[in-house]
């Protein structure tokens, strides 16, 4: 009996340190095995030197998945990423959003395993989790006191950036001002309510890329109101965009003039330099 006992025991302890085993190597390795399939895929960003620039990062203020209840905000990386891209770039970098202040983030999406070595650098830096907790309104922006308008996704972005006539108000003069426009993922939307001078759809014409309808429908997510392929489109932008079996792997990034948009969230990196080699041409010429 004692020796059956004892057997059981160590047959025990063998499965428990084999669970534990289990845990730790998913832990440390699904998000390896993420970043290897395609999520949020390595990019060599070029160094600038831009000081004395500025840049705006601009998000929702929407927290909630419509009738769902469930949480949402900004997409973490689709802030973090441009937001560092700019800042070691030599910018200054405010954050806003559509009503200010206290800015909600998707709660998925700057913990495990999908945060990006922005998302931690960003939780750990307490002057932008401070302009993350008092953003600037919208309704208090200068149109002319930025060189970027950048606008982060995330599903949030469905319930008010395409619904902001304070956004679209902003954007339109922004564009008038010649300054530089950018967007990921539901970001876009942020540019289909704004107009060009004659009073035409900002984006009629223009090359464009946003979150692609196929990939709202992977993630369950077709209870949002505004889609930015469908909405751009409306508003008679030439939408372009890459495709893949998990289409959030995809990326892809569009530069018509001064509008530069990424696909999702995996195009936050290039759409970030090229935001910032337009700035920087600016100044070469």
């Amino acid at each position: 009996m004692s020796t059956t006992r004892n057997l059981k025991m160590v047959w025990w302890k063998v499965v428990l340190i084999g669970i534990s085993l289990t845990g730790i190597i998913l832990w440390l390795g699904l998000p390896r095995l993420l970043h290897a399939i395609g999520l949020h895929p390595s990019y060599d960003m070029p160094s600038y030197n831009l000081r004395g620039k500025r840049a705006l990062v601009i998000t929702t203020s929407h927290d909630t998945l419509g009738e769902t209840g469930k949480a949402t905000g900004v997409f973490g990386s689709e802030m973090t990423v441009p937001y560092y891209a700019f800042w070691d770039a030599g910018l200054d970098v405010d954050i806003a959003s559509i009503k200010g202040g206290e800015i909600p983030v998707e709660p998925f999406s700057m913990g495990w395993p999908l945060a990006t070595p922005e998302d931690k650098r960003f939780k750990k830096d307490n002057e932008a989790m401070n302009k993350l907790k008092n953003s600037i309104p919208i309704s208090q922006v200068d149109p002319s006191e930025y060189d970027v308008y950048y606008m982060a996704g995330g599903w949030g972005a469905a319930y008010d950036l395409a619904q902001s006539p304070e956004l679209a108000d902003l954007i339109t003069k922004a564009n008038a001002n010649n300054k530089v426009l950018g967007s990921v993922c539901h970001g876009a939307l942020g540019l289909v309510s704004a107009r060009s001078e004659d009073g035409s759809p900002l984006i009629a014409g223009r090359k464009v890329t946003g979150v692609t309808n196929r990939q709202i429908k992977q993630l369950g997510i077709e209870v949002t109101p505004k889609h930015p392929e469908t909405e751009m489109r409306k508003a008679g932008a030439k939408f372009e965009s890459k495709t893949a079996t998990i289409e959030m792997l995809a990326t892809h990034v569009v530069v018509d003039g001064n509008i530069v948009t990424g696909q999702n969230q995996n195009s936050g990196y290039e759409t970030s330099h090229r935001i910032l080699e337009i700035i920087d041409n600016q100044i070469s010429q």
